[in-house]
């Protein structure tokens, strides 16, 4: 008879033994499936969050030019940059918002204190505070590398509220020497969660008097050349470490043009430079929402492993008894001229059809379970610290367990894997036995 066939007969006769070893596998099959699905959504959302928040290098010097960050930010590590390049507005006609504390008398001696705090970027979306969700848009659009050759702005909605501005209106910003002034167009309004302080603190400096606007247009109101500083995203730490590289030679390039110019690096969080350039790196965003979700995934790859160990351990010593209780059976089929791989390939057939029948009926399960699931075991996507410098808070990403073709596949492989090893291992003993030797003890 077909050993198959042998082990259909074998399962419907002795149903006790196949309901232990379907409940084995159900349970192995499940924590499997859960421990897979549970690694793919790690890697799907730490992907997003990188994508995210990042890792921001900041590079400052006097010597910092557009055009050298735009070849640093061709580089391959890059994912965004930003030029930054900031200056005070006196516009006429806007009141900025003020504190609630009256003005000290040693205050008014600055006279740029009612001004208004002007940065020219490229893309608003690639600021921490835009990227993580602490700032966020309520109308309009943000301002992008299209907008470079545009006189256009981006308001806080507290500072557009004070002066009735919307979304398409006009407003006069001065140029750095107050003489000249130069309509920009309002494409869009932020809201920033930081509140304004009770005690008295200069117009400029607060969030609310913050504006944006692209860096050539800014340039062109007389604020200069030379940034303050640009900001690069890259995706992790390690990127951050290959960018310093790139900092190194394209500043040491630029420095070979003309004096002043040149630059080296410290480590990531290290002094000057000797020529006066400095490169920080920020990546506390990057371990507060990042390292969660990597241990999130670790923890689901060591789960994988250890319960494919502890299934293939349980279901031999199952087998193993199993094999023992049918001794007289398999005496009687070697005496019948039964080859010993067969008998071997009987019981794993037996243990593999148990086994995919357990994945058919957990199968359903997952696609049930799994939502609920995923939003209790992964953390959320970025959320708010509270430290200064942390990472600003965000709406938390959507978390879900997808269970996919790829996924069934794997738990397959797996439990098929433990089924081969679990009665493999244990068949060895049959390769040993001897039909008279069974058949004498038996009696």
């Amino acid at each position: 008879m077909n050993f198959v066939k042998r082990a259909a007969l074998s399962l419907g006769a002795r149903k006790g033994k196949s309901a232990l070893l379907l409940g084995i596998f159900l349970l192995i099959s499940a924590l499997l499936l859960g421990g897979f699905l549970l690694r793919g959504a790690a890697e799907r959302q730490e992907a997003e969050t990188r994508r995210q928040v990042g890792v921001d290098v900041t590079v400052r010097g006097d010597g910092l030019t557009a055009d050298a960050a735009a070849l640093i930010g061709a580089t391959p590590p890059v994912v965004g940059y930003n030029p930054v390049l900031r200056g005070v507005t006196l516009p006429p006609g806007v009141t900025p918002v003020t504190a609630d504390a009256p003005e000290p008398p040693e205050a008014r001696a600055d006279p740029e204190r009612n001004g208004l705090a002007l940065t020219g970027i490229h893309d608003s979306e690639l600021l921490l505070a835009f990227a993580t969700g602490r700032a966020e848009l309520v109308a309009g659009r943000g301002l992008t590398e299209r907008d470079a050759g545009r006189d256009v702005v981006l308001l806080e909605e507290r500072l557009a509220e004070r002066n009735g501005l919307t979304v398409g209106d006009p407003v006069e910003l001065a140029a750095a020497d107050g003489e000249e002034t130069v309509a920009f167009e309002v494409v869009g309004l932020y809201r920033s969660p930081q509140h304004t302080p009770a005690q008295w603190i200069a117009p400029r400096d607060l969030v609310a008097n913050q504006l944006y606007a692209p860096v050539a247009a800014v340039s062109g109101l007389g604020f200069g050349t030379r940034l303050s500083e640009a900001v690069f995203r890259v995706e992790s730490p390690e990127a951050a470490r290959l960018l310093r590289v790139e900092v190194e030679r394209v500043l040491d390039a630029e420095g070979s043009d003309g004096p002043g110019s040149s630059a080296s690096s410290d480590g990531p969080d290290g002094p000057d430079g000797p020529d006066g350039f400095r490169f920080d790196v920020n990546d506390k965003a990057y371990q507060d929402q990042v390292r969660p979700i990597q241990r999130v995934g670790a923890f689901a790859g060591a789960l994988v492993w250890l319960i494919s160990l502890a299934g293939t351990v349980t279901l031999g010593l199952v087998v193993a008894l199993t094999i023992r209780e049918r001794r007289d059976e398999l005496g009687v089929l070697l005496s019948l001229g039964e080859r010993k791989w067969k008998l071997v390939g009987q019981h794993t057939a037996e243990v593999a059809a148990v086994a995919l029948v357990a994945l058919a009926v957990v199968a359903p399960l997952g696609l049930l379970v799994a939502p609920a699931a995923g939003t209790r075991l992964l953390p959320d996507g970025p959320e708010e610290s509270e430290e200064p410098g942390g990472a600003p808070g965000a709406e938390p990403a959507p978390t879900e367990l997808r269970m996919a073709a790829a996924d069934l596949g794997a738990v397959a492989r797996v439990a098929l894997g433990i089924s081969l090893v679990s009665t493999v291992l244990p068949g060895i003993g049959i390769l040993r036995l001897h039909p008279r030797s069974i058949l004498t003890d038996s009696e």
